[in-house]
C-alpha cells in the first residue's frame, strides 16, 4: 500500500469543482485481497473502529451501500476501501466530506485514488492513519509481507492524537462559523496564515478578520477590553453596572485588596482571555494568595474584584445591536449516591455531544489540577461518592472550552439587559463584542434584581450561541458578514480566466490592457509573470494557482484577468471557486505525453475545467472541434462563440436563438469583428485597425482580438471602450514580450516570438508569408524538450516550407534531452522536408546562435527568432551593432531631429530608446539616437 505521488486541487479540478486530493497509490499484493476475502474479522473490525462507515451510501446511495459493498460478492478492493475510510477519518475530526472516487490507471494494482479535504494537511494525515488503520486489521501474515511495523498501533490513542492535530491546523469554532456563514452568503475567503487569520473577499473588496476580531476592529478597541482594569473604570463612568476592583502586584496586595473590597472576591488577570487564570468565591486570605500567584502565570499584572452573585451570562453585540444571549453553567457533575466522582466524569464524557477539544458541540471535562483543587475545597477527592442530586463544580468558571455548558437566553432577555449590553461594547468601541454579565435572573431588569459587568471581551467566542447545548442556535457569524458586507454583491472582484493551447497569452493582455484604458486597476498574471496595473510585480510561469491567489489578495485590484495554463489545472485546479468569464481559444497537440495526457482529446478534458467554472459566460471558439464539446458541460448563463467564419451554421442557429457570438463579417473596407447578442447586430472594429493584426495579415491576432472583445463585452465594458483598448494595444516587447515582437532598426527586419508547437508555427509562418520581404528568410529554430519527438520533426517540417536558411538550437532548458539531442532532431527533420544540409546551421547555445544569426543577415532579410529566453533575447537584438560602428541611428517617419541620450539613464528607459520608435499621444514617430559620447 504505497503513496507514488501527490496532488493537492485547491479549487475547481478534473475531478471535482471543489478542493480534493489526489494519490496515485499502488496495492502491491493486496490487489488480490478484496474485502470478502480478507475475512469477516477485518470487515467487522474496521465497522468496530469506524461505525460511521455505516452511514456511507457508497454506489447504493443509501446509508448501508458501503457496507454491503464490503460484504457482497467477493466484496470491493483495497483502494475504495481506504478512499472511504480517509473519509471518515476527517469526519472524526469535525469536517464534513463525502466525496470520493477510485480508479484504476491501467496499470495493476495502480489507482488514482480521489478523495474531498477541508484542511489539506488533515486530509494528508486522515489518509495516512487510515492506511495504518486497515494495515492493523489485516491477517499477520499480510501485514508480515506488506513489511509495516504496526506492532504498537493503538487505533483508539491515534484517533485522539489525530483529532487534536486537526483541531491545530483547522479553523477554531468561531472562525469556522464565519467561513460557514460567508459561503452560504456566496462571499470567497482565503486562508492567511495556519492559524484564524482569514480574507474574506477578494482584490478591493476584502475584509479580514483573526478570530473574531474584523479589519474594522480599532486598536484602541481591543486596547481597552484587553485592559480590565480600564475597561471597568470606562464602564462605571457611564453609570453602567460593574463591581468595584483593584489592581495588584503581589499576594500582599492582594490579601490587602480583598480585605478592603469585602469577601467573597475574585481574582484574575489583567488582560488574560478564555477564562485562564480566575478563580471565584474566594472567602479567605489564603485563597486569595495562591489564586493571585495562578493569575500572574498568565499577566504581569492582577485584579481583584467583588465577587458578584448570579448566573454567568455571555452577551454578543455585533455592529451596535444585540445578537444573542447564553447563560452559561461550569463544568460539573451531579451525584446520585452511587458513583464516584471519577466515575460520574466518565458517565458525562459519554454523551455523544461532547469530545476532544473542539470537535464536537460540548467538550469533554477533566479531571486536572483546577478540577481537583475544587473538589479538595469542596471537601472531596475524586474516589467520594457524591450524595444524590448534589452539584459539583469542577470549574470555576463556565467557558465551552474547559467543559462548560451553554442555554440560549436571546429571546427572553429584558430589554433593560439589552440596552446595557449594547451601550457597553458602544463605549469600548468594539463593532463585535461580548460582555460577560452576572446576574440572579436575565429575564429580569439589572435595576430590580442587580448583576454586574465583570468583562468586554474583543474577541468573543462564538461556539456557545451557534451550538448551544440547550436553545435555539444563533446565526450570529451571519451577523458580523451583513456587517463587514452590506451589499454581498461588492465581496468579489470580476475574474476572466483564459486558457488554450495558443494565443492566451496575447489575449490575457489584450483584455488586461483594455481594462486598464478603461480605468481598472488590473490584476492579470501569465507566463512571463504578475501584473498589477502594468507593473510587473513577480517574475516567472505565473499561470497557476496561487498566483491567482497573489491578485485576489491585493486590496488595490479592481479586476482579475488569469492566463491559466495546462501544467497548473493538472497539478492544483483553479485557485478560486469561480470565474465570471471563461474561455477556451484552441486546443490542439502540445504537451501530449507528459503527465498522463496523451491525446488532444485528453488535453481539452483538462482545459475544460475553466468552462466548467465560469459562472456568467463561457467563451468558445466555434472552428475549434475541441472546444465545441465544451459546450455540453457548460454551467454559464451564457455561451458566446467566437468563428471567423460567417457562414457557420451552429453559430448562425444559437443566434437566431438570441445567442452571442463574435463573427469576422467581409466588407468593402476588409474583414469586420461583429458582435450578435439577443438578436442585435453590432459592428465593432476592423480588423486592419488593430495594431495587433499588423494590418490584419496576423490572423491568429485577429482571433485573439475576437475573443478579447466577447470576454471583455462579458464583463460589461462599452463598445467604446473596446474599441480604445484594442486600438492602443500594439505586440512591442513592453506590451507582449515575446509573441511577434518586431525590431526594425537595424538594415534588416528581426521577428522575436514563442511559437513552440505546430498550430502556433503554423500561424506564425501564415504571417511570415504574407510580410513583404526582399531578401532571404532565416529561422532560428527550436522546440521545448519534454515534447515528442514526432512533434518536433512536425515543427521541423512546417518550418521547411517557409524559410530560406535555419539555425537549430536549443532551449537553456533541456527537459530531459541530452546536449545537442533537439537540434540534431530538427536538422534531421529539415532535411527530411527537403531542406538542403548547407543551409542548415546548429548552434547549441541561445545566445551563440542569435548572435550568429544577427551577424549573418543582411539588408532587407528577415531573421525570425523562437526565443526561450525572451528578456534576455530581446536585449540581444537591441543592443545589436549592425555596422560595426559604435552608435545605431533610427529613422524617423516624419522630420525629426536626433537628441542625445544621457548615458546614465535608467536601464528601462535606454531599452525603450534603443528599441527605437516611441509614438506621442498624436502618434507622431520620434527618432533617438544612442551616443556613448553623450553627457547632457
Amino acid at each position: 500500500m504505497k503513496i507514488l505521488s501527490t496532488n493537492v486541487y485547491v479549487g475547481p479540478n478534473i475531478y471535482a469543482s471543489f478542493p480534493v486530493i489526489r494519490h496515485v497509490i499502488d496495492l502491491g499484493l493486496l490487489e488480490n485481497w478484496p474485502s470478502v476475502k480478507l475475512g469477516d474479522s477485518f470487515i467487522d473490525g474496521l465497522i468496530s473502529a469506524l461505525p460511521g462507515l455505516e452511514t456511507h451510501g457508497c454506489s447504493y446511495r443509501e446509508p448501508g451501500g458501503f457496507i454491503r459493498r464490503l460484504r457482497e460478492g467477493e466484496g470491493t478492493w483495497i483502494g475504495h476501501i481506504w478512499e472511504h475510510v480517509t473519509l471518515e477519518m476527517q469526519s472524526l475530526a469535525g469536517n464534513d466530506v463525502s466525496f470520493g472516487k477510485t480508479r484504476s490507471t491501467n496499470k495493476t494494482g495502480e489507482y488514482n485514488m480521489v478523495f474531498e479535504y477541508k484542511q489539506k494537511d488533515v486530509g494528508l494525515r486522515a489518509c495516512l492513519l487510515a492506511r495504518d488503520l486497515l494495515v492493523s486489521l489485516m491477517p499477520k501474515q499480510i501485514q508480515d509481507q506488506i513489511g509495516l511495523n504496526l506492532k504498537d498501533f493503538n487505533f483508539e490513542d491515534e484517533r485522539v492524537s489525530f483529532i487534536r492535530f486537526a483541531q491545530g491546523k483547522q479553523f477554531g469554532p468561531s472562525t469556522q462559523s464565519l467561513v460557514d456563514a460567508a459561503r452560504l452568503r456566496g462571499i470567497p475567503y482565503i486562508r492567511l496564515n495556519n492559524q484564524s487569520l482569514v480574507q474574506f473577499g477578494h482584490g478591493k473588496f476584502q475584509k479580514r478578520i483573526r478570530a473574531t476580531i474584523t479589519s474594522q476592529t480599532t486598536d484602541i478597541a481591543v486596547g481597552l477590553a484587553s485592559d480590565k482594569e480600564l475597561t471597568n473604570q470606562l464602564l462605571d463612568s457611564l453609570g453602567l453596572p460593574v463591581p468595584h476592583q483593584r489592581l495588584v502586584r503581589t499576594p500582599a496586595d492582594a490579601v490587602s485588596a480583598a480585605n478592603r473590597l469585602g469577601y467573597p472576591v475574585v481574582v484574575k488577570p489583567l488582560d488574560a482571555n478564555h477564562g485562564r487564570g480566575i478563580s471565584i468565591n474566594l472567602t479567605n486570605d489564603e485563597q486569595v494568595a495562591k489564586a493571585f500567584e495562578v493569575a500572574n502565570e498568565h499577566a504581569r499584572y492582577v485584579l481583584v474584584e467583588q465577587y458578584i452573585v448570579g448566573f454567568d451570562h455571555r452577551m454578543l453585540v455585533v455592529d451596535g445591536k444585540l445578537v444573542a444571549v447564553a447563560k452559561r453553567v461550569p463544568g460539573h457533575v451531579i451525584g446520585d449516591g452511587k458513583h464516584a466522582i471519577s466515575q460520574l466524569v466518565d458517565i458525562v464524557n459519554e454523551d455523544p455531544r461532547r469530545g476532544v477539544g473542539h470537535e464536537k458541540v460540548l467538550t469533554r471535562l477533566e479531571l486536572d489540577y483546577q478540577a481537583k483543587t475544587l473538589m479538595t475545597v469542596a471537601g472531596f477527592t475524586e474516589d467520594s461518592v457524591l450524595p444524590k442530586g448534589e452539584l459539583l463544580y469542577l470549574r470555576s468558571t463556565a467557558n465551552l472550552s474547559t467543559g462548560g455548558t451553554a442555554i440560549d437566553m436571546t429571546d427572553i432577555v429584558h430589554p433593560d439587559n439589552r440596552d446595557m449590553a449594547e451601550r457597553a461594547v458602544k463605549a469600548v468601541g468594539l463593532d463585535v463584542g461580548g460582555v460577560d454579565f452576572l446576574t440572579p435572573d436575565i429575564t429580569h431588569s439589572y435595576l430590580d434584581v442587580g448583576g454586574a459587568i465583570v468583562e468586554v471581551n474583543a474577541a468573543p467566542g462564538f461556539r456557545m450561541h451557534v451550538a448551544p447545548s440547550e436553545g435555539k442556535p444563533r446565526d450570529v457569524a451571519g451577523a458580523v458578514m451583513n456587517m463587514l458586507f452590506p451589499n454581498q454583491d461588492e465581496a468579489r472582484i470580476p475574474i476572466a480566466t483564459i486558457t488554450g493551447t495558443n494565443g492566451k497569452t496575447t489575449t490575457s493582455r489584450m483584455v488586461a490592457h483594455m481594462w486598464k484604458h478603461a480605468g481598472k486597476q488590473v490584476g492579470l498574471t501569465t507566463t512571463d509573470g504578475i501584473y498589477v496595473n502594468g507593473r510587473l510585480t513577480v517574475a516567472g510561469d505565473t499561470t497557476g494557482p496561487k498566483s491567482a491567489q497573489m491578485v485576489l489578495r491585493d486590496p488595490s485590484v479592481d479586476i482579475g484577468i488569469f492566463e491559466t495554463a495546462r501544467g497548473g489545472l493538472l497539478r492544483s485546479g483553479l485557485g478560486y471557486d469561480y470565474c465570471n468569464v471563461g474561455a477556451c481559444l484552441n486546443v490542439t497537440a502540445d504537451h501530449l505525453g507528459i503527465h498522463g495526457i496523451n491525446s488532444v482529446a485528453e488535453l481539452g478534458k483538462i482545459k475544460r475545467v475553466v468552462i466548467e467554472a465560469a459562472k456568467d459566460t463561457a467563451v468558445l471558439n466555434a472552428d475549434d472541434a475541441e472546444c465545441l464539446k465544451m459546450s455540453a458541460h457548460v454551467k454559464a448563463k451564457n455561451i458566446f462563440y467566437i468563428t471567423m467564419n460567417p457562414e457557420h451554421d451552429l453559430v448562425r442557429e444559437h443566434i437566431r436563438a438570441g445567442g452571442k457570438a463574435a463573427i469576422l463579417e467581409n466588407g468593402l473596407n476588409g474583414s469586420m469583428i461583429t458582435i450578435f447578442d439577443n438578436h442585435m447586430h453590432m459592428p465593432v472594429l476592423w480588423t486592419h485597425l488593430i495594431p495587433a493584426t499588423i494590418e490584419g495579415k496576423a490572423v491568429h491576432n485577429i482571433q485573439n482580438a475576437m475573443f478579447a472583445i466577447a470576454i471583455t463585452y462579458s464583463m460589461g465594458m462599452s463598445l467604446d471602450d473596446i474599441k480604445n483598448g484594442l486600438m492602443t494595444f500594439t505586440t512591442s516587447y513592453f506590451q507582449a514580450p515575446g509573441r511577434m515582437n518586431f525590431f526594425e532598426e537595424h538594415p534588416f527586419k528581426v521577428l522575436l516570438d514563442y511559437a513552440h508547437n505546430p498550430a502556433a508555427l503554423t500561424l506564425l509562418c501564415d504571417l511570415v508569408g504574407k510580410l513583404d520581404v526582399r531578401g532571404k528568410r532565416t529561422c532560428i529554430l527550436a522546440a521545448p524538450g519534454d515534447r515528442r519527438d514526432q512533434d518536433i520533426l512536425e515543427l521541423a517540417t512546417i518550418a521547411a516550407g517557409c524559410f530560406d536558411n535555419f539555425i537549430c538550437k536549443q532551449d537553456d532548458g533541456r527537459r530531459g534531452r541530452v546536449d545537442g539531442e533537439i537540434p540534431e532532431l530538427l536538422k534531421k527533420g529539415l532535411i527530411a522536408a527537403g531542406v538542403k544540409p548547407e543551409n542548415i546551421q546548429i548552434i547549441t547555445n541561445e545566445v551563440q546562435a542569435i548572435d550568429y544569426g544577427l551577424s549573418k543577415a543582411s539588408e532587407n532579410d528577415l531573421l525570425v527568432i523562437l526565443a526561450d529566453d525572451i528578456k534576455r533575447s530581446w536585449k540581444q537584438i537591441t543592443h545589436f551593432n549592425a555596422g560595426g560602428k559604435e552608435q545605431v541611428k533610427a529613422t524617423a517617419s516624419v522630420n525629426a531631429k536626433p537628441i542625445k541620450v544621457k548615458s546614465n539613464l535608467s536601464e528601462e528607459l535606454s531599452e525603450i530608446i534603443r528599441s527605437g520608435i516611441v509614438s506621442d499621444e498624436k502618434g507622431v514617430r520620434i527618432a533617438y539616437v544612442e551616443d556613448d559620447e553623450a553627457s547632457d
